[in-house]
């Protein structure tokens, strides 16, 4: 391609995980091209990052502000930057691309605080820019074969929505890098199991159903001893129209790997998927047997064929779903470049999106803190 689109990164250095997953997600349709870095806080890191990548030396920032301010001026500088670093740099970092007009491509969750993440949406309303933000389980093909059945009516009024996101690699205290920042309040922010993965139950649930958390009760225990945020959550939720809901998020289930979990009820019949399974999607209707839904397979629709590459029985997953992140974004750049909106099927997580995530994590703090007492949500 000779228009791709001009992509830099703030953070994912060597041996940060998640900004080798977003470059994988870029590449994966040859949508964007990588050319300017500030890889990391640490100078010296900054440089043998970018060189190990490839990046020209002249683009290898020692830090976020003079790469935009540069790339800025260039006359084929960034069009976009993924910014891949632990929650509080979100929106320091996301302020200086979005106020120069470039697009930010955001990992989740938006920020580290509510007062950032206010401070967010008003930078991304002062901009010309786009936001998004990757709640990459939105992107999956039976996630958006689930949406579509449900905005179609085939499970009638929603009822129940049942989401879960158990893990274990935090069960004992761990010290590495990616440990470490995720339970460091100054760093993740208030929530622990909460931000870090409740936030994508919690987007998932809503995206799917497409209801909204109204109110909340939560119980947030921290288990492992001495550490500041909580481990395991679990959350029941009041949704706009009248369906119940209860969330579980837990980082110390061992057993469990990443065992994302939704499950949908209304008056006419239930959803099922699940992310360690995520080419099938059970459809029962009231009073039949299930029905198994597969990527490409029969009884799949037009929304699940829009994010799927090959056909069924081959697998797709983690990668193929954070990409379609990265090519619904690309879609919404484009079309931007000319003035014009994407077309109307082009979906992806914009800053309200990432707004519900702060309340869902603020809200749960203040309930647990509380008891468990409910507590409502901004709307």
């Amino acid at each position: 391609m000779t228009n791709r689109i001009r992509l830099g990164m703030v953070g994912g250095g060597n041996d940060a995980f998640i900004g080798a997953v977003h470059r994988i997600a870029a590449r994966l349709d040859d949508r964007y091209e990588l050319v300017a870095g500030a890889l990391s806080s640490t100078a010296e890191k900054a440089q043998a990052s970018g060189a190990a990548l490839g990046l020209d030396p002249a683009r290898t920032y020692d830090d976020f502000k003079q790469m935009a301010i540069r790339e800025a001026r260039l006359k084929n500088g960034i069009e976009a930057v993924a910014i891949v670093t632990p929650n509080h740099v979100h929106y320091v970092a996301a302020r200086e691309f979005l106020k120069r007009g470039i697009h930010v491509i955001c990992d989740k969750p938006l920020t580290s605080t509510m007062a950032d993440a206010r401070k967010m949406a008003k930078a991304v309303e002062d901009s010309d820019a786009l936001f998004i933000l990757t709640h990459n389980y939105t992107g999956y093909p039976m996630v958006r074969q689930a949406r579509a059945m449900v905005a179609n009516g085939d499970l009638g009024e929603i009822r129940v929505v049942q989401v879960e996101y158990p893990q274990d690699w935090l069960t004992k205290h761990e010290d590495f890098k990616q440990a470490a920042w995720r339970t460091d309040p100054a760093q993740s922010g208030a929530g622990g199991s909460t931000g870090d993965i409740g936030t994508h139950a919690h987007n998932l649930a809503c995206f799917v159903t497409g209801l909204r958390v109204e109110s909340l009760a939560a119980d947030l225990q921290a288990f492992v001893s001495g550490r500041q945020l909580d481990d395991n959550a679990h959350v029941m939720l009041r949704f706009t129209g009248g369906a119940r809901g209860m969330l579980w998020s837990s980082q110390v289930a061992p057993g469990n790997e990443n065992a994302l979990r939704l499950r949908v009820y209304g008056e006419k019949g239930g959803l099922e998927w699940e992310q360690e399974h995520p080419n099938h999607l059970w459809h029962t209707p009231f009073g039949e047997p299930k029905r198994l839904i597969t990527r490409n397979g029969a009884g799949a629709g037009d929304a699940a064929a829009r994010m799927s590459r090959v056909p069924p029985g081959h697998p797709e997953g983690y990668l193929e779903g954070f990409a379609n992140i990265y090519s619904e974004a690309a879609e919404a750049i484009v079309a931007h470049r000319s003035g014009q909106k994407p077309d109307a099927e082009v979906t992806y997580p914009t800053i309200h999106d990432g707004l519900r995530g702060m309340y869902f994590v603020d809200a749960c703090v203040r309930s647990s803190a509380r008891n468990a007492a409910w507590v409502n949500l901004p709307d």
